[in-house]
């Protein structure tokens, strides 16, 4: 075990929230280690901060600078040894140091914080991630969320949770302010954290009048930290049964969570989530987001509930209320469930990783409850088909018996039945019909889809998925809960030659399971063949029918609309497959070169495609097809896509900006 290191001190002048007591409950952990071992260990912090009054950890405080400037600066000259950062930051120039980033809210949140801490954290983070000895976080899902925003491999971030104990040291008889602002003698439910837009405050606004008709009040503590610009929503909520405390002491959260009908944890997104754990140490029951880290910290010691869905929350609080069993058996599993969260787990490993950075410990925590639940089941696929009955046939049945979760439902679209060939009979497959045409087809599965869908998918008849894609898209959407679409990566993409065979596909796919980097490309549209989209950020949205032709368009207006409305997008190498390409009941050449002029010409009357991006798309067809229709590929029916550039041209110029007309146009079949 090292015998020397740092500890980086700056935390020691910050005001108190999570990443802070984080700190702060480590140092103390680490210290009862160090006054029963022989080891040499200093906190370095800037002039002028408190002692935290350990006795194996001295205090130097020292420099001339403080904050951000103190820590570039001055301490990677200063300090001896391993550097040990808690708070999210380190030095940048410093490369022998283990750093805790404890989450990826600045890259999925960037609303809830200023600028200057936005645009500073965005570029320091990557910069530490390089060069750091090791990197650490405090859930799997935090891990997962870093990994695809820093430079940095999930596997090579240590899980290092928070704890449990300190909430057991409070003491309700100390409390001087709650006792005298929560006055009236009527149930309430407790909500903790600043106004910052990814804690989901304003659902405690949503629900309060429905929780006011059965007496029951929401108590709001919790200062509102610089670093967050204020939720606008909850700024100023009428409704007589809300009651903002502020900042309060621990000794009041421990008399308020002692005494409420339960912790209310709406938050989007989370790193950790430690009233959770706290509020389970004190007996108090929880409702939850099942968002980001919240499962996994949560396990089944507390009720579950969307952030987007309010009248689940009124649910689960009337459930309770209604209820002291439940209430009593949560608390129970609360008290089981926080036995995974240890502060001297967490001190331990640490110790280990300034030792040895390249070492991986996990706590029992990680390996036990506390390890994410399964993906929900709830996502439903959608395969528009026609002309390919045996193609469909294959992928759909190949699809069914690889993946790791089966889809809810299993949506082919097709102009007839024919067109799904065997799977008309299959169990577990549900064939519809309706107008031809990609668009119209998948407008038709998505109102074919059944309630309680969260995640709809959409796979081209000839692709090739992976089996874990469907449960990395859930995933994503459980950890990302600003993202509301996702494509993966084609690993081999046989539309641009002549084609992939279903088995060659198969095999491409199984080799390519144990390796390869991870990559998370941001912002990137859906790319037709395989893509996601979370069900309730496409409700009311539908396909444009009249983009006939040309089926990554018709995906790149689709998109453009959840993006107008701030939806990100963004492509996962976790999800992977092959796009076999399949020519046979292809498009004619003339009608695909019909639809590459007019429909971007089309979408930049609708605002779902630029200038600049239309004026490339035409400019880059008409280029392939010019130059290779002497002697075009033998896959390709160029010089009719030349033809159909031509006809659309002609159009344009007479005034005539018509989508569908280039399935009416007549011409001799071809592969396009």
């Amino acid at each position: 075990m090292t015998t020397e290191f740092t500890i980086n001190g700056r935390f020691l002048g910050q005001g108190m929230t999570g990443v802070q007591r984080y700190a702060h409950n480590v140092i103390r952990a680490v210290d009862a280690v160090m006054t029963a071992e022989t080891m040499s260990a200093r906190i370095l912090a800037p002039t002028g901060v408190s002692d935290p009054g350990l006795g194996g950890l001295a205090l130097v405080a020292c420099g001339n600078l403080s904050g951000h400037l103190w820590e570039q600066i001055e301490l990677p000259w200063l300090c001896r040894g391993r550097l040990l950062n808690l708070c999210n930051t380190a030095p940048a120039g410093k490369a022998d140091q283990i750093v805790c980033i404890h989450d990826a809210n600045v890259f999925v949140a960037p609303d809830s914080y200023g600028s200057a801490f936005r645009h500073l954290y965005k570029r320091l983070q990557p910069m530490i991630a390089r060069r750091a000895a090791r990197m650490t976080t405090v859930s799997q899902a935090s891990a997962r969320q870093l990994a695809r925003h820093l430079p940095v491999r999930v596997s090579d971030i240590a899980v290092l949770p928070n704890g449990h104990e300190h909430a057991l040291a409070w003491d309700p008889a100390l409390a001087r302010h709650a006792p005298g602002v929560v006055t009236r003698d009527r149930p309430f439910v407790l909500a903790l954290g600043s106004r910052a837009r990814h804690k989901n405050l304003q659902l405690l606004a949503q629900i309060a009048p429905a929780l006011a008709e059965q007496d029951i009040d929401i108590v709001i503590a919790g200062g509102d930290g610089a670093i967050f610009v204020p939720d606008q929503n909850t700024a100023s909520v009428p409704a007589s049964n809300l009651i903002h405390i502020g900042r309060v002491s621990d000794h009041d959260l421990a008399w308020l969570m002692d005494r409420a009908l339960c912790l209310c944890f709406p938050s989007w997104t989370e790193g950790f989530g430690l009233p959770v754990v706290e509020a389970m140490a004190r007996n108090c029951a929880v409702i939850s987001s099942d968002r980001a880290s919240l499962p996994e910290v949560c396990g089944t010691a507390a009720l579950m509930a969307s952030p987007a869905d309010p009248a689940a929350w009124v649910g689960h609080v009337t459930h309770l209320a209604r209820t002291p069993a439940l209430r009593t058996e949560l608390a129970g599993r609360g008290r089981e469930q926080v036995q995974l969260f240890s502060w001297a787990s967490t001190a331990a490993g640490y110790l280990d990783l300034l030792s040895a950075p390249e070492g991986r410990p996990i706590p029992a925590a990680m390996t036990t409850s506390a390890t994410p639940m399964s993906p929900p089941t709830d996502v439903a696929v959608i395969v528009a088909t026609r002309g390919r009955p045996d193609v469909v046939t294959a992928t759909v049945r190949h699809l069914l018996a690889t993946q790791t979760i089966s889809p809810a439902a299993m949506i082919v679209s097709c102009a007839e039945a024919g067109d799904a060939g065997d799977l008309v009979q299959m169990p577990g497959v549900t064939v519809v019909t309706g107008p031809p045409g990609l668009p119209a087809q998948r407008n038709t599965g998505l109102a074919a889809l059944p309630q309680g869908i969260r995640t709809v998918v959409f796979f081209d008849d000839d692709f090739v998925a992976d089996p874990g894609w469907l449960a990395a898209a859930v995933q994503i959407f459980r950890d990302e809960s600003s993202v509301s679409a996702l494509t993966g990566h084609v690993l081999a993409d046989g539309i641009k030659g002549k084609g992939i065979a279903f088995p060659t596909a198969v095999q491409i796919v199984t080799n390519a399971l144990a390796g390869g980097i991870p990559a998370w490309t941001e912002p990137f549209s859906p790319y037709g063949c395989n893509m996601a989209f979370r069900a309730d950020a496409i409700q009311g949205h539908a396909f444009d029918e009249r983009l006939v032709l040309y089926g990554w368009l018709e995906d790149r207006d689709f998109a453009a609309k959840l993006a107008h409305d701030g939806g990100r997008m963004a492509r996962s190498s976790d999800l992977r497959g092959v796009h076999m390409g399949v020519k046979r009941g292809r498009v004619a050449g003339e009608r695909l070169g019909y639809s590459q002029i007019v429909n971007p010409v089309y979408m930049l009357g609708k605002r779902t495609m630029s200038t600049g991006q239309v004026a490339g798309q035409i400019f880059r067809n008409l280029c392939s097809n010019v130059l290779r229709a002497p002697v075009p590929e033998p896959f390709i029916d160029r010089r009719g896509r030349l033809r159909g550039n031509l006809m659309a041209l002609g159009d344009l110029i007479r005034g005539h900006l018509e989508p569908e007309r280039a399935a009416k146009i007549t011409t001799a079949r071809k592969v396009s």
